[in-house]
């Protein structure tokens, strides 16, 4: 799926790295404790998560994240969508809630990370 994709589905704004929108995501996973993101993300998947902060950015460029979705109208502040553009880490942002988010994707055909969610 690509973030394009995504963001329709999920009504998104895209915050930083417009140009990334034909990358592709192959699969997804949803964390709002910065604790759990490493195990809910992995490689060219796209995050679902609440948490806007510099640590959940860092902590995706290390899983190597393809994309990362604000839930619940999170905007993460200038400092994080400027360590966001400089990983080149995609940022977008929806008022859908983390459950609902996640059942919009699952339903679009996303799925977790073991294939199934």
């Amino acid at each position: 799926m690509k973030i394009e994709e995504i963001k329709n589905i999920l009504k998104a704004k895209v915050l930083c790295c417009e140009n990334t929108m034909e990358n592709s995501i192959v699969s997804g996973g949803s964390a709002d404790l910065l604790d759990t993101i490493l195990y809910a993300a992995a490689k060219d998947c796209v995050l679902l998560t609440g948490a806007a902060t510099l640590d959940s950015i860092r902590k995706s460029k290390v899983a190597e994240i393809g994309a990362i979705v604000m839930v619940r109208g999170k905007t993460p502040d200038k400092e994080i969508l400027n360590l966001a553009r400089e990983n080149n880490i995609p940022v977008l942002a929806t008022d859908f809630s983390l459950f609902v988010a996640s059942g919009r994707l699952y339903s679009a055909g996303l799925r977790g990370l073991d294939g199934t969610w």
